[in-house]
């Protein structure tokens, strides 16, 4: 039986969430959405990248991650707002929150966005539940966001068009995915008072596609069948999971959008990037995807972070380059095992070189850690002995485009073992000085991990 999955994506996130916070403060605040505006950055120096940004700021051309001055060189009357981790999560809790409400089976893969399984829904009852989400009263008031697409009267008129659906039967069954994402948006919006997105499809794949189609405030379905009109049009850079560099490289082999693709030979796709990559990509523009929505994280058995380069490393720039990356992937692969509680037996480390092949080297550790340090000494040593060492990939004059850090053979601190000699011959002063040397150390840890929480992973770096 094909399934119904919906992939609900909140529009302009972080800038949607503060945007209501400062109007459930001050209703009669400016609106963010509504005018060129962007998070992110320092508001008084001005310094810093764009972490989102508004409709209107799109307009300009103002891209996610871009420096804040080019975005200000674009629109010099660019609003610039601070981060709000705390205001985030809230607002990402209560989204969840009335998401579960609907469905169960419910795979929440970020902060503002989730996958649930309807396919049940269908075969149930719940036009009375429907009717309450449409009838209900919250102290949100329903025209918050309304006063900039249409007026009071015309939220009315869409609010009883959609119940006159709902309460007939054979209308409800034939639009029954329709009339539910409706529901689900208008219940955030009502409740809540900022918009999403939901796409609808039989599988996650289609159904994240379509919630990437027009926003804000939109639904949009793409079933397989549907593929070839909605899908295959696009660029290949819109296709999930084909970032910036593989599609250049598609483009370079004349492989311009989703349905030159999805007519390639599959074989000479794989000999272009690689087996694992060529094949996901072949799959994925024909529409073929997973239709299991987990409903819970598993325990995670490594834990990683990879980067594409801003520019190839090459011997030439190894040195100056190449530490700064290793050290920010290192603190981030420390600070969430830290988090989760774990520690890690086996570093490792990877690349992708510019021809789109990988390399990898690891290494076991005499005693598993978490501590960046460790983690970050280790990999460089590694990645030396792939890259610089005798038979090293540079001296083939390869190109390095990414690099990734991990650590796996896992465990919650059982397996740690102390250093016999040194316990036989510290003295108990020593043993004193070593102990608060650790709690200061983990006090600097935890306060490491508050301030990234709350402003973001980049908000600390350590020296080299």
């Amino acid at each position: 039986m094909n399934k119904t999955i919906f992939h609900i994506d909140v529009n302009s996130a972080f800038l949607s969430w503060t945007a209501v916070k400062r109007l459930k403060d001050d209703p009669l605040s400016l609106d963010l959405r509504s005018v060129p505006s962007v998070v992110g950055g320092d508001v008084k120096t001005r310094h810093g990248i764009v972490t989102a940004k508004s409709i209107p700021a799109k307009k300009y051309g103002i891209q996610t991650a871009e420096p804040i001055n080019s975005a200000l060189s674009k629109c010099p009357k660019l609003i610039i707002v601070p981060s709000d981790f705390h205001t985030y999560r809230e607002y990402s809790h209560a989204f969840i929150d009335i998401l579960g409400s609907y469905s169960e089976v419910l795979q929440q893969v970020s902060i503002d966005e989730a996958f649930i399984d309807v396919t049940e829904l269908a075969n149930l009852d719940v036009t009375d539940h429907l009717k309450k989400v449409f009838l209900a009263e919250d102290d949100v008031p329903f025209c918050v966001e309304m006063k900039l697409r249409e007026s009071a009267e015309a939220g009315e008129i869409k609010r009883k068009e959609i119940l006159r659906q709902i309460e007939s039967d054979n209308s409800f069954k034939e639009k029954f995915p329709l009339n539910l994402a409706a529901a689900i948006r208008f219940e955030i919006f009502n409740r809540l008072g900022f918009t999403v997105n939901v796409g609808i499809s039989n599988n996650k794949l289609l159904a994240k596609m379509a919630s990437d189609f027009a926003k804000p405030d939109k639904t949009h379905t793409l079933y397989p069948s549907e593929v070839p009109d909605k899908m295959w049009p696009l660029d290949i850079g819109d296709l999930f999971g084909c970032g910036k560099k593989t599609s250049e490289r598609l483009r370079s082999i004349g492989i311009k959008t989703i349905g030159d693709a999805a007519h390639y030979d599959p074989v000479v796709l794989m000999s272009q990037l690689g087996e694992k990559s060529g094949a996901y990509i072949f799959q994925s523009a024909n529409g073929k995807g997973s239709d299991i929505v987990h409903t819970e994280r598993e325990e995670a058995k490594s834990y990683s972070n990879e980067t594409t380069t801003s520019n190839d490393i090459t011997f030439a720039n190894y040195e100056i380059d190449m530490p700064p990356i290793v050290r920010r992937l290192s603190e981030k692969v420390s600070m969430r095992m830290k988090r989760d509680g774990v520690y890690g037996g086996t570093v490792s480390v990877q690349v992708k070189t510019s021809d789109f092949k990988r390399f990898s080297r690891q290494m076991r550790l005499s005693d598993s850690s978490n501590d960046a340090d460790i983690i970050y000494s280790n990999a460089m040593n590694l990645f030396e002995n792939l890259l610089t060492g005798e038979n090293g990939l540079f001296e083939n004059d390869i190109h390095i485009r990414l690099v990734g850090v991990g650590m796996d053979h896992l465990d919650h601190g059982e397996y740690r073992q102390g250093n016999l000699f040194d316990w036989m011959t510290t003295g108990k002063e020593e043993l004193k000085v070593e102990r608060q040397k650790k709690e200061k150390a983990d006090k600097l840890d935890k306060m490491e991990n508050l301030i990234k929480n709350k402003f973001g992973d980049d908000a600390i770096h350590k020296g080299l």
